[in-house]
């Protein structure tokens, strides 16, 4: 296997709520101007990406997974255990909740649950987003939503760019108008939609919800998981830890001239959200610009990389721990 990393072609989702701004910031190609969601990397039947360029070009991130476990480092998983998208809130998205692993698994055909953390790339001045409820209980919820009192239920929280949300499965929450963002997530494509403001889709039918089951997969009361990013001065570039818990560890890579890298993880995960540079492995040495995204294998050991750029990356990680001790890869790094 070569120590190189696996650029993945994006794929597009068209969505009510969607816009132009995929286009507009990273230049991609999209379907049309009500374009929702960037399938940056993924496996899921859903979406799957396909490989760029090189080796193994062409093939569907899925078949690598089946086909090739040694790229990750044979990690104990049924399915790619990830999914990277950027998202587009040209509109309000549904006020909605995800499933945790054990529901999605009984009710969702075997599915996987959906915790997942939001990066927010750019966002209008005033920009705001749901983020849980003031329901002390299920039934204070179910009146809440009975009544209509969705102002005095819903937790709106003022956002800018370059925050970052954890949002674990029974988290009530949306996106709001004028919201670009980087989503790292189990990777699932389940949501329960608990408030869509009564819109309707392209046939003219209100939208589908899912009330009885957003109702019993939500957290009661909402507790917000706080986040304490790490950050760590490194030469040539920082590196900030901003989330490590039970699914994933999500990074935030700013280069300023070169960093010297490592990875101990199975594999890591990487998306180009602002600049150009290069990315030197054992192998080669391969360009790179807003807008990529790329997988790094498990056999690249240490890689570096020059220019001046801001990437998101990740890696996942076994449930609580109980299969694989994970360190903190920044500290690992910031010892090189």
């Amino acid at each position: 296997m070569k120590k190189a990393p696996i650029f993945l072609a994006p794929l597009f989702q068209e969505r009510i709520w969607g816009g132009t701004e995929l286009k507009n910031q990273y230049g991609y190609s999209i379907p049309s101007a009500q374009t929702g969601e960037c399938w940056a990397i993924s496996a899921h039947p859903n979406g799957p990406n396909t490989v760029r360029e090189g080796h193994y070009a062409g093939k569907t991130l899925g078949e690598l997974w089946d086909e090739h476990p040694e790229i990750f480092g044979h990690f104990n998983s049924p399915c790619f255990p990830l999914l990277t998208k950027i998202l587009d809130a040209n509109d309000d998205l549904s006020i909605q909740v995800h499933p945790g692993d054990e529901y999605a698994q009984e009710f969702e055909n075997g599915e996987l649950g959906k915790t997942e953390c939001w990066y927010i790339l750019d966002c209008k001045e005033d920009a705001t987003m749901i983020f849980g409820h003031r329901a002390q209980s299920k039934e204070d919820f179910i009146q809440a939503v009975n009544e209509g009192h969705w102002n005095d239920l819903l937790q709106r929280v003022k956002i800018k760019p370059g925050d970052f949300f954890y949002v674990p499965s029974g988290t009530i929450h949306a996106l709001c108008k004028g919201t670009l963002v980087l989503e790292t997530q189990q990777s699932s494509d389940t949501t329960y939609r608990v408030y869509d403001y009564n819109r309707r889709d392209d046939n003219g039918n209100l939208r589908e919800l899912h009330l009885e089951k957003a109702i019993e997969v939500t957290a009661f009361p909402h507790i917000t998981s706080k986040v304490e990013p790490a950050f760590i001065k490194m030469s040539g570039g920082s590196i900030v830890t901003f989330v490590e818990e039970d699914y994933f560890t999500v990074y935030k890579w700013d280069v300023q001239t070169e960093m010297q890298m490592m990875q101990d993880a199975h594999f890591l995960l990487a998306s180009v959200i602002e600049g150009e540079g290069t990315l030197y492995t054992e192998d080669g040495e391969y360009a790179m610009q807003k807008g990529d995204h790329f997988i790094l294998p498990h056999d690249v050991d240490s890689f570096r990389i020059k220019g001046t750029l801001q990437l998101i990356a990740s890696h996942p990680n076994h449930k609580g721990g109980q299969h694989l001790e994970l360190e903190n890869t920044a500290r690992q790094m910031a010892n090189i």
